[in-house]
């Protein structure tokens, strides 16, 4: 069957996938208000509001919602990324209506009590905490500072901490009055559902909502710049990141192919020159995250603080290697694996339902997959190293650095052997 898109008149999406002969069925609702979505006095609250949805309603009480879900066998989590915030479950096809009432009222009818603000604000600050101890979390939350500076989508997700602790229901209720409005929303369904009944159980839940006006986040700019922390750690652990396309740009399957064969698995460049030839690392990969109008390729390892001076110049030198000599060989390889990747990855209706959704929020509509495929198919070898050689040689470039890494080459000379 084929993939339902509705609009109600307020505005919210509905796109809805059936998958015959599933008895499970996930469904979510996606909300354009994540962290780049937040002024600079608000940094952190979407992640803070998504904690305090769990927290009671004005008809359920924290426990409620736990039990409520786990009564009929299902699963209720969220999460906030940059650009979106998610809440979505996972319930046998006959308690869909049970799903969809849950998410709407931890959504929209959020108590925000005093006693579970406090309560959760705890759990944030150790949730911040425990990043903060986490050298190959941390360093990525640097980077993305570093390659977008002074702007919301370079700030972390889940703020800092003075700013988590002064946070009062007054600022959760002004978030959601600019963010939640109905055309901010995308309800996604997909496995064992049916069209008809998701729309009508939408329009009861969402469809007395009045719209609000859209804001439109801070356009991303790529600077670029350097952080280093040199602390007696286990391993020095480096990150580089060099601009990419944004996920509206006909140039992301180009670059999304391109991090694959760089680092993107076990038969790519760098995992095969630095870890198995050299034996520098034990984790070491390339990947692309892809924004509305931007995106960061990302390269991370972790060495010995002896051998971090050789491991980024030997990365350096396989991205440099890879705008000339890319072959035909590993690009039909890495493009096996980012359609095997995706295919696979569709044999699950909660991925079915969050692909959909992002489709939705950015193309209108859910392409067929057919369509996605054959721009994967589309991908040149010279278009990759056309990719590779502008990126390596733009100088637009950032770097994080943590742990005995004082050694290090500086960011100035990672452009130059970058552009060498």
């Amino acid at each position: 069957m084929s993939v339902e898109l509705h609009t109600l008149s307020n505005g919210l999406r509905i796109v809805v996938e059936p998958m015959p002969g599933l008895q499970s069925a996930s469904i979510g609702l996606w909300v354009s208000a994540g962290g780049r979505h937040e002024r600079i006095d608000q940094n952190g609250i979407a992640h803070f509001l998504e904690h305090m949805a769990f927290k009671g309603t004005a008809r359920r009480s924290a426990l409620q919602i736990a039990e409520e879900i786990e009564d009929v066998g299902g699963y209720i989590n969220a999460y906030t990324s940059r650009e979106v915030t998610a809440y979505y479950a996972r319930v046998l096809k006959e308690d869909v209506p049970l799903a969809i009432d849950l998410i709407s009222d931890i959504v929209l009818n959020p108590a925000f009590a005093p006693d579970e603000i406090e309560v959760e604000r705890g759990v944030i600050l150790q949730e911040i905490g425990q990043a903060a101890d986490t050298p190959d979390d941390i360093i990525f939350d640097w980077l993305q500072e570093e390659a977008f500076p002074e702007q919301p989508l370079g700030r972390t997700i889940l703020g800092p901490a003075e700013r988590v602790r002064g946070f009062s229901r007054g600022d959760f209720d002004r978030f959601v009055a600019e963010h939640y409005g109905p055309e901010q929303l995308i309800l996604s369904a997909a496995g064992g559902v049916d069209p008809g009944e998701i729309l009508r159980l939408a329009e009861a839940a969402f469809g007395h909502l009045s719209p609000v006006a859209l804001a439109t986040p801070e356009p991303g700019r790529f600077a670029g710049g350097e952080k280093r922390v040199v602390k007696d750690l286990e391993q020095a652990h480096f990150t580089l990141g060099l601009e990419a396309p944004g996920y509206r740009s006909d140039d992301i399957h180009t670059a999304q192919i391109y991090a694959t064969a760089l680092g993107g698995g076990m038969s790519s460049r760098l995992f095969q020159e630095i870890r198995e030839r050299r034996g520098l690392c034990y984790t070491i990969y390339s990947q692309v995250g892809a924004f509305d109008d931007t995106g960061l390729l990302t390269i991370y390892a972790g060495t010995s603080g002896e051998q971090i001076t050789d491991l980024v110049n030997l990365t350096l030198d396989e991205v440099r290697r890879s705008t000339t000599d890319m072959s035909v060989a590993e690009l039909e390889r890495a493009r096996a694996q980012m359609k095997a990747g995706l295919l696979m990855g569709l044999e699950s209706p909660s991925a079915r339902a969050e692909r959909n959704a992002r489709l939705v929020a950015i193309w209108g509509r859910v392409p067929p997959l057919e369509e996605t495929v054959s721009r994967i198919d589309a991908v040149t070898l010279a278009g990759v190293k056309e990719q590779a050689a502008a990126l390596a040689s733009s100088g637009r470039a950032a770097m994080a650095l943590y742990g005995p890494v004082a050694s290090a080459p500086d960011l100035d000379r990672v452009r130059e052997r970058l552009a060498a």
